[in-house]
């Protein structure tokens, strides 16, 4: 048996850029262990799985290589994207682990409301997590007098790193074994630095997502913690006042440039941030549905 599956590019107009996602449209009667192979097959950082839902128009499940996530914004614009021929424009309601959130479609552009903002400082160290990035300790305490180091949550929590300058960015060597145990310490799934010294004079900022944990050493461009980003800078007031409109660079270092529109002018007062963008489809195909290790039985 065979199932058609995708890889979709999110936050990105071109094939070969931006975010790869796996995308099965028809996953109801997958496994978990099956979804897993899928995922670990596909090689894409998440591969989002289509399926019905009671309490949504529809539900995503995703999936790493090596584990489920709860959520996975440059999955949720690729599989949405992908879907919008069918489902028209407008809201819809999508199910996830971490709630129901609206999807918007207006146009090409797919808008994700993501979850209530939760942001709070940290007791680390710019010395402890200069030396996890591979990064000079001058280049993180620059910043820090207005901008600390935080965790900040949309609906996954990342470590919040501010960076003085794009040099300091792209100079790192992180060490991805202390990146998994830095996050850890703090309740996060990752690690978001980032810089307001950017590519593009039409850029917010540029960033750099490290998630080792989920198994994904680097991921290019994400939706996830871009939101998280955008409720961060809402709450310590990065901008008077929060724009309605961020655009951030990221995975230019891997040569998967992309580009989130963050919404977070809203996140203080309507408690949600929202993150869009485009994506293309660069593989349409079918592949074998995996055997179903849920239903072996092992004896000792």
């Amino acid at each position: 048996m065979t199932r058609r599956a995708l890889l979709v590019d999110a936050f990105t107009q071109e094939p070969f850029a931006g975010n790869a996602a796996g995308v099965v449209p028809d996953a109801d009667d997958l496994s978990d262990s099956q979804m897993q192979a899928i995922a670990s097959e596909l090689g894409a950082s998440e591969t989002a799985f289509v399926r019905a839902s009671d309490a949504a128009d529809r539900r995503l499940r995703y999936f790493t290589p090596t584990e489920e996530v709860d959520l996975c914004g440059h999955a949720t614009i690729a599989t949405h994207a992908f879907l919008a021929d069918d489902i028209g424009e407008g809201t819809h309601t999508l199910e996830t682990n971490v709630g129901v959130l609206d999807i918007e479609l207006d146009g090409e552009t797919v808008w994700m409301r993501q979850n209530a903002p939760e942001v709070a400082k940290v007791d680390a160290t710019h010395a402890e997590v200069a030396e996890t990035l591979g990064i000079r300790e001058t280049g993180l305490s620059g910043l820090g007098a207005d901008l600390p180091l935080a965790r900040a949550s949309t609906g996954l929590p990342f470590l919040m790193v501010p960076v003085e300058y794009l040099s300091d960015l792209s100079k790192m060597s992180p060490d991805m074994a202390a990146i998994e145990t830095l996050a850890a310490d703090h309740d996060c799934g990752g690690v978001y630095a980032f810089t307001f010294d950017t590519l593009e004079a039409e850029s917010t900022l540029h960033g750099r997502c490290f998630v080792p944990g989920a198994g994904v050493p680097e991921d290019p461009v994400t939706g996830t913690a871009s939101g998280a980003c955008g409720a961060y800078l809402d709450r310590f007031g990065a901008f008077d006042p929060t724009p309605e409109e961020m655009l951030f660079e990221q995975g230019h270092f891997l040569d998967r440039d992309g580009l989130v529109r963050v919404d977070a002018s809203a996140a203080t007062t309507e408690g949600r941030v929202r993150v869009g963008g485009t994506a293309v489809t660069a593989l349409d195909g079918e592949i074998r549905l995996p055997v179903d290790d849920d239903d072996e039985i092992l004896e000792a």
